[in-house]
């Protein structure tokens, strides 16, 4: 059970016969349906128990003359699980020999670069990854070929550009110490317990933790793109919902925590400024709602604490959701949209939004979204557009959007991970270890000839 991310502490010590049994049908459950069945907040984790009914894995596990052989077949029935529990093991190891020192970050923004003669980091960078290639092992200074082979192996199975340049990012990943990974490869194997099938209709998931966007169609990608996602301090919530509109040209009524915390001080060092971006500044002037001259305001007097103005922004080329607003009604009001901002998406790290999804490619969805909509051409659309009149359409068929986190994913047999941006692996991981294992009650209940 370790190696499959399950204590089996959590089952007890028993020493008899039937205690045995009970222990092992537990165990079974677990692996087959997983031990968290909710957390406060994953509505992306959703189980379907009856694609995996306990029924004939409990006959199996009774008749057998060795137990642990049906719990192994239970634990690599869930998808990907093999390369997962490859991983979890490395990772295992690494931890309980200490995991590695930690690699400084040098001056400021200093990026380690190819070639470059380093004494003190370069050394610690062959140690972090001589586990992974041998042939990088030594006390060499010298930023040398081997080593940026290794280094790029690194930044691809982390999702992280691979241009063998070690800043920022890559620094934080080399030096995230193996009980991180453990954590998360301990999450994302139960997550996949009898997760339950998506639904065979056009759809849009977006994996928050890689920000990434897919639209599938069954099995098939029709689409793919970087995204932005929420930074840690405004994480985008993980959910359920349905894309039933689109806008184009939006305004954007700047929420209260972003004209705060964001814009506050741009109105500080420069009102005149952002007016000219398109910012206008309303306040309540007996009882009614009144645009207000930025540059007659004293900002001076103006606090966080007490802001008692709207904003909103003009739709435009400079308007922070650019060109199109896609439409998912939900209570946390989160929904994808445009960004002038293009040249964000090719940064490797991309969450550090207020929580809403920019896109990469917003026309490309468009166009799969509006397929079918009476009256609407891409002609149409460009009309719209260049007119630069706030506009919406609603959609001729609704899409399924699902936010996930899913830290791991495995392409071509290889584990590649990203960072637990928002904690909630650690969350998963700890819940994985509180209390009674729920195998418990569903053995109990498939015992009674419920399933």
């Amino acid at each position: 059970m370790d190696e499959d991310g399950i204590d089996p502490s959590l089952y007890g010590t028993p020493t008899d016969a039937a205690g045995l049994q009970r222990a092992a049908q537990a165990a079974l459950a677990d692996l087959l349906h997983g031990r968290v069945r909710d957390l406060p907040g994953r509505v992306d984790i959703r189980r379907d128990q009856a694609r995996v009914p306990l029924g004939p894995w409990m006959a199996d596990l009774a008749a057998a003359a060795d137990p642990a052989a049906v719990l192994d077949r239970a634990a690599l029935l869930p998808p990907d699980a093999g390369p997962l529990k490859a991983a979890l093991a490395k990772a295992r190891t690494l931890a309980a020999q200490g995991g590695w020192e930690r690699i400084p970050g040098g001056a400021p923004n200093e990026t380690i670069e190819p070639g470059v003669i380093d004494p003190l980091r370069v050394p610690l960078l062959r140690a972090r990854l001589a586990g992974e290639d041998p042939r990088v092992a030594g006390n060499s200074p010298v930023y040398d070929q081997a080593l940026q082979v290794a280094v790029r192996r690194f930044q691809e199975a982390n999702a992280i550009e691979a241009d063998g340049r070690i800043g920022r990012i890559s620094l934080a990943a080399l030096n995230r110490p193996p009980e991180a990974a453990v954590a998360s490869l301990r999450a994302n194997l139960d997550m996949r317990r009898a997760a339950a099938v998506p639904t065979s209709e056009r759809r849009i998931e977006v994996n928050v933790p890689h920000q990434w966007l897919q639209v599938l169609d069954g099995d098939s990608v029709m689409l793919e793109m970087a995204v932005i996602v929420g930074k840690p301090a405004r994480a985008t919530p993980m959910l359920r919902v349905r894309m039933n509109s689109v806008q184009f040209n939006p305004s954007w009524g700047v929420p209260e925590r972003n004209a705060r915390e964001d814009l506050l001080p741009r109105f500080r060092r420069d009102p005149a400024g952002m007016q000219a971006k398109g910012f206008r500044l309303y306040g309540m002037v007996e009882g009614e709602r009144v645009e207000i001259d930025p540059t007659t305001v004293d900002w001076s007097a103006v606090s966080a604490n007490r802001f008692p103005y709207f904003i909103r922004q003009d739709a435009g080329d400079r308007n922070a959701l650019g060109r199109i607003k896609f439409i998912m009604p939900n209570s946390d009001d989160i929904y994808m949209h445009d960004t002038p901002d293009r040249h964000l998406f090719r940064r490797p790290d991309r969450a550090f939004s207020s929580g809403c999804i920019r896109l990469e490619k917003p026309m490309e969805l468009l166009d799969i979204v509006m397929a079918g909509t009476p009256g609407w051409s891409r002609e149409r659309v460009d009309r719209v557009l260049a007119s630069r009149q706030t506009a919406g359409a609603a959609l001729a068929r609704t899409f399924p959007v699902r936010l996930h986190y899913t830290s791991a994913v495995v392409q071509g047999g290889e584990v590649r991970m990203r960072a637990d941006i928002y904690g909630l692996d650690e969350a998963y991981a700890r819940a994985l270890d509180h209390g009674v294992a729920t195998g418990r009650a569903r053995v109990a209940a498939n015992s009674a000839g419920g399933r």
